[in-house]
């Protein structure tokens, strides 16, 4: 079985998560932490050395880390990947743009704002410069949504699942999502998906009412 070492409340750990349940696809889930014994244990850094979640581990032995090539792999084959050239290469580049452009900033935010110890990080200038260019990646994505349903295409691919991650929970780092409509629109489509599950979900557990 597939196993895949993460933390719950993240959402770059929420990514193959979710794409595993959308997928139907059975896996074991290692509950991580930053500390001591956990991802810098000798143990967990001879599989992943860059000590970072999330990190599959496949079948035989061999583990693939970065949460979005985790979906690409996972995703081979399957509907989450379009066989269009084009349109594969567009879900591509909105993978890049969500770890280059969208992650550093309303991920980051977040994360300043509600764990603890990031709290000495969160000065008024990294706040004030998360903020700004979270909004900027939003604005992009408001702009593609208004004209498409997806990010690739008429269906939801790995793109929607990478950029589903964080935007939703973009409120917790202070982002007013009613500034973007096609966004919240956006968000309640891929809700709508088979499969879907919250960031809560973990296997084993059951998931909410009518997802």
């Amino acid at each position: 079985m597939l196993r895949l070492y993460g933390m719950a409340d993240s959402g770059n750990c929420y990514k193959p998560r979710l794409l595993m349940a959308a997928l139907g696809m059975p896996f074991e889930h290692v509950a991580m932490d930053y500390g001591q014994g956990g991802t810098r244990s000798a143990g967990y850094l001879d599989k992943n050395p860059n000590g970072m979640v999330p990190l599959l581990e496949l079948e035989d032995g061999r583990v693939l880390a970065e949460s979005n090539a985790i979906l690409l792999y996972l995703a081979e084959g399957t509907r989450f990947l379009p066989a269009d050239r084009y349109q594969r290469a567009l879900a591509c580049q909105w993978l890049f743009f969500e770890q280059y452009s969208h992650e550093p900033y309303i991920a980051v935010r977040r994360s300043l704002l509600t764990q603890p110890h990031r709290a000495a990080d969160a000065t008024p200038e990294r706040l004030e410069a998360t903020f700004q260019r979270g909004n900027k990646a939003l604005g992009v994505m408001e702009a593609r949504l208004a004209a498409e349903p997806f990010f690739a295409g008429d269906a939801c691919s790995v793109a929607d699942i990478a950029l589903y991650a964080y935007t939703h929970v973009a409120g917790e780092g202070g982002f007013d999502l009613d500034r973007y409509p096609a966004v919240r629109a956006w968000l309640a489509r891929v809700e709508a998906e088979p499969g879907y599950v919250p960031m809560s979900w973990l296997p084993g557990e059951r998931p909410g009412a009518g997802r």
